[in-house]
């Protein structure tokens, strides 16, 4: 038989979660605090009995939450105490499993996996006469899958911690990744701020020289002018590692590798680590909302069916983005997710994450082509994909759970209600979510308005209009707003002006006086209404001119605007230094009064 319809398939999981219904030790609280949930009840009832089992499920043949997201202690290639190589693979729908690479000669099948239960492949490679590790560090591996119809397919490990595009090379390399002196953290953790000031960031184009730039750049560089800027927190975006560079980091290749274009783990290690030895907390935009449909350098096809980490058929694509869509009540699936929140919290000192992709998570329609009005309809029934919301649960479950210091934030659009409050109310347990109809406003308002029928307000009604008790980051502009094809705010107020009259030596004109003055305000009263946290995306604190546009063909794989021009702000004989410096002291007031953690 082919797989059911998902709505059928969720009716009869709902349906049997009800009958069993666990209580939601704190769901009152949220009833209380919003009455017209009160018809939903049996909703939260329901999706906290689904994580309940879940949870009980994984400590009963596991050993435990604990123990199960550290899979990657065991899975991929890991190091024995006798220096020799244990190494594990989750390939249901393949034949046979092999591992090959520079130290076989290439091989293809002198090193077979041994069958295990549940589509799981173990091999054990015996250290060499000297003791040491048969795989030297840096060296090249392959798994080797051949598949039910007898094809011969060569994949990274899904759980492959370095891979790298080698000479000319089209497709990413797996290397073996196990230096002889691996960097160690010398700073603590800094405490979870209060007021979240975030600065997101990209280190690919976070120098104004036209190339990649590299996590040491960003260390030593661009740390000293975040933490002079007053932010408390870096969100980095493009680290899980993408073949593509022009997706800005969204179309994910490699999971549990760190974006070798900028440099080495060890130089991404090092940048968390001052980081936090100048007070400054470091987030992750994590996308565990859907995956490169790569097959030869990513997570696509892996076991050479098109299942695998993903749903088969059309409900395991996204249609806008062409990509993968995970499969998020598999076993094996929520192992590698989880496992790999672990692994950029301990392996690396992240201090939580961003989630990507929220809402193209939370519903089987995605998002697309549906416009959220607020009808509470609309948040719970069978349209809602409480697999992938079950999964969201657990993962701020753990996070929390091992790691109370961690922070996460999610990007939903639809506003999901109680999608920010704690599992206990029945809610997804993330500390924060994205204020996104900000940024709209502000573009609407720029587009469609005079000056003198801006409505003080409705800007006001727009920038306070919140849940109760769930915490919103607010922005007047993130990265969304400064890609090719959109404007800045800045450009938005000045454009074709600022390339002529943002001297102090030409005129001030009308339009670069009133363009700064806006920039300056539009950034205070988001700043102090818009949230309980404010975020801000690189370059955009002083104004920074034209769109983000990343190499490609369609730019003949130009840099040029895939740079921040930050000597822009330090030229005493520039505009933008007013920019740069009022960003500043709106920042440094805030820490001294500390707005965004005060109550509305």
């Amino acid at each position: 038989a082919g797989p059911s319809h998902p709505a059928t398939a969720a009716a009869g999981k709902m349906a049997a979660a009800v009958a069993r219904g666990v209580s939601v030790p704190e769901l009152p609280r949220l009833l209380a605090r919003d009455p017209y949930l009160a018809p939903f009840a049996p909703d939260f009832q329901r999706r906290y009995t689904l994580f309940h089992d879940q949870l009980k499920n994984i400590e009963e043949n596991e050993g435990g939450l604990d123990e199960f997201s550290k899979s990657y202690k065991t899975f991929g290639v890991n190091q024995l105490v006798d220096g020799g190589l244990y190494c594990k693979e989750w390939a249901p729908g393949a034949e046979a499993v092999f591992l090959t690479g520079d130290f076989n000669g290439w091989n293809p099948f002198s090193h077979p996996y041994k069958k295990m239960d549940y589509g799981k492949w173990e091999l054990i490679i015996p250290p060499g006469q000297d003791g040491f590790s048969p795989v030297p560090h840096g060296s090249k591996l392959k798994v080797v899958i051949r598949s039910k119809n007898g094809e011969i397919l060569y994949r990274i490990s899904p759980w492959a911690k370095y891979v790298a595009r080698v000479g000319t090379n089209v497709n990413y390399d797996w290397i073996h990744w196990d230096p002889p002196l691996p960097y160690l953290r010398k700073h603590p953790q800094p405490k979870k701020p209060k007021s979240l000031r975030i600065y997101e960031s990209h280190v690919g184009i976070a120098s104004p020289e036209g190339k990649v730039a590299s996590y040491k750049n960003f260390t030593y560089n661009i740390l000293p002018k975040i933490k002079d800027l007053g932010y408390n927190c870096v969100q980095l975006m493009a680290i899980m590692e993408h073949a593509y560079y022009a997706s800005f980091g969204y179309q994910i290749t490699s999971f549990f590798a760190a974006s070798s274009r900028y440099g080495t783990p060890d130089d991404l290690k090092e940048l968390i680590d001052i980081a936090h030895s100048l007070g400054i907390t470091v987030l992750l935009d994590v996308v565990h909302s859907h995956a490169s449909n790569n097959s030869e350098d990513g997570l696509n096809k892996f076991d050479g069916t098109d299942s695998c980490f993903f749903h088969s058929g059309p409900r395991g694509t996204h249609n806008l983005w062409d990509s993968r869509l995970f499969d998020y009540s598999n076993w094996e699936v929520l192992r590698f997710l989880l496992s790999n929140l672990r692994w950029w919290i301990e392996e690396y000192g992240f201090d939580g994450f961003r989630f990507d992709g929220v809402t193209s998570m939370l519903y089987h329609h995605h998002g697309i082509g549906t416009g959220f009005s607020g009808d509470y309809h609309e948040y719970f029934g069978l349209h809602v994909d409480e697999d992938a919301l079950v999964y969201l649960i657990m993962a701020n479950h753990m996070i929390h759970l091992l790691h109370p210091e961690s922070i996460t934030v999610a990007e939903d659009v639809s506003g999901m209600p109680a999608l920010c409050c704690p599992v206990a109310q029945g809610g997804g347990g993330f500390d924060y979510r994205l204020a996104m109809a900000i940024p709209d406003k502000w573009i609407q308002i720029i587009k469609e308005l005079k000056d003198e029928d801006w409505n003080m307000g409705n800007i006001v009604h727009t920038l306070t209009n919140r849940r109760y008790e769930e915490k919103y980051i607010a922005y007047a502009e993130s990265h969304d707003q400064a890609l090719v094809g959109d404007k800045t705010l800045a450009f938005r107020l000045m454009d074709a002006e600022m390339y002529t009259n943002m001297s102090v030596l030409s005129p001030l004109t009308p339009i670069i006086d009133r363009g700064i003055q806006l920039h300056k305000m539009i950034r205070l009263i988001t700043h102090a209404l818009g949230g309980e946290g404010y975020l801000n995306f690189m370059g955009n604190e002083f104004g920074h001119p034209e769109w983000l546009d990343f190499p490609r063909k369609g730019n003949n794989e130009s840099y040029h605007y895939a740079r921040r021009q930050f000597h822009l702000a330090d030229d005493h004989i520039l505009r933008y230094r007013f920019l740069n410096a009022f960003d500043r002291d709106m920042n440094k007031l805030e820490e001294r009064f500390g707005w965004l953690a005060s109550p509305p």
